[in-house]
C-alpha cells in the first residue's frame, strides 16, 4: 500500500516536471525574443521548478524505503531533508533573480521595451500553472503528501509570479519599461517567501512538533466516540517527517477486566490507524480511572 501511494505521487511529480520543463522552453524564447527581463526571469523559476521536484521525488523515494536496523523508526524525516535543500535551492534562485531586475533598473539604457510574445507567455503561464496546482492538490490529498501539497503551493507562487511578470510587462508596453525589471523583484520576494515557508514546515517536521489543533482534536473525538466511558489522561503527537506518532495514556474503570481494556486499547488502535492514513505509530497505554 505505502509503495503504492509513493508510485502515485512520483507519477505526479513527473508530469509536473515534463510540464514545466515545457513552460521553461516556451518562457526563455519568448522572454529573449520580446526582450523581456520579467519573462526570462520567471522562465528561471520554471527551470528551478524542474530540479526541486526531481528533489521532492527522489524524497518520497528515499522517505518510503522501509524501516532497518540503523532507522528502526524509518526514514521519513528524509523527505524534511531534502525539503531543507530544496529551500536553499530556492532561494539562491530568487536571490539571482532580483539581483539581474536591481541591475536592470540601474542602467536604465538596458532597458528595452518588451514585445508582444512575453505577454502572451504570461498568460498561458498563468493557465497552466494554476492547472497543475488543482492537479498536484488533488493527488496530494488523496495520498496525504506533505511534499506534493508543497509542490503544488510552489506551483501557486509561480502562477502569481506569471500574473507579477503579466503586469510589468503590460505597463511597459505602456511607455512604463521599468515595470518589466521591477517585476523581476517581485519574482524574487515571491520566490524567497516559498523558500523560507518551505524551510519553515521542513524545521517543524524534524524537530518533533505537535500536529495542528484541528487534527488533535479529531483524534480525541475519534477515542471518545470509540467509549465515551474512557478519559483521556493525556495525549501527545509529533511530527515525523510527514508522519503523525501518537502516544495516548487512557483511564479506564480499574474494576474491569484486563481482556475487556485490551479490547478498547485495539479498537481506539486500529480506529485511529485506519481514520488517519499519515499516522504511523499510535501507542495507547491504559492505566485505571482514580477515585474522586
Amino acid at each position: 500500500m505505502k509503495k503504492l501511494l509513493n508510485n502515485v505521487g512520483i507519477k505526479v511529480a513527473f508530469v509536473t516536471v515534463i510540464i514545466n520543463f515545457l513552460l521553461f522552453l516556451f518562457k526563455l524564447i519568448t522572454g529573449l525574443i520580446g526582450n523581456s527581463n520579467a519573462m526570462v526571469s520567471d522562465a528561471v523559476h520554471s527551470l528551478s521548478d524542474v530540479f526541486t521536484t526531481f528533489i521532492v521525488i527522489f524524497g518520497m523515494i528515499m522517505a518510503s524505503k522501509e524501516a532497518d536496523y540503523k532507522h528502526p523508526y524509518g526514514h521519513e524525516r528524509i523527505e524534511s531533508a531534502f525539503a531543507i535543500i530544496l529551500s536553499f535551492i530556492l532561494l539562491i534562485t530568487g536571490l539571482g533573480i532580483g539581483f539581474i531586475g536591481i541591475k536592470a533598473i540601474m542602467n536604465n539604457s538596458t532597458i528595452k521595451i518588451p514585445g508582444i510574445y512575453p505577454l502572451i507567455a504570461a498568460i498561458v503561464s498563468i493557465i497552466v500553472k494554476e492547472g497543475m496546482f488543482h492537479y498536484t492538490m488533488h493527488y496530494a490529498k488523496k495520498i496525504n503528501s506533505s511534499s506534493l501539497k508543497a509542490d503544488a503551493w510552489h506551483h501557486r507562487s509561480d502562477a502569481l509570479s506569471s500574473i507579477g511578470s503579466f503586469i510589468g510587462i503590460l505597463g511597459a508596453r505602456l511607455g512604463m519599461p521599468i515595470l518589466d525589471s521591477l517585476c523581476s523583484i517581485l519574482i524574487c520576494v515571491l520566490i524567497t517567501k516559498s523558500a523560507i515557508e518551505i524551510f519553515m514546515e521542513a524545521i517543524a517536521e524534524m524537530l518533533d512538533t505537535s500536529c495542528n489543533e484541528e487534527t488533535t482534536k479529531e483524534i480525541i473525538d475519534t477515542i471518545m466516540s470509540i467509549n465515551k466511558t474512557v478519559k483521556i489522561n493525556d495525549l501527545k503527537t509529533r511530527m515525523f517527517g510527514s508522519k503523525i506518532y501518537i502516544d495516548a495514556e487512557i483511564a479506564v474503570d480499574g474494576k474491569m477486566s484486563l481482556n475487556n481494556a485490551n479490547k478498547i486499547v485495539e479498537q481506539i488502535h486500529d480506529s485511529i490507524e485506519k481514520k488517519y492514513d499519515m499516522v504511523k505509530h499510535c501507542n495507547i497505554h491504559i492505566v485505571p480511572k482514580k477515585k474522586s
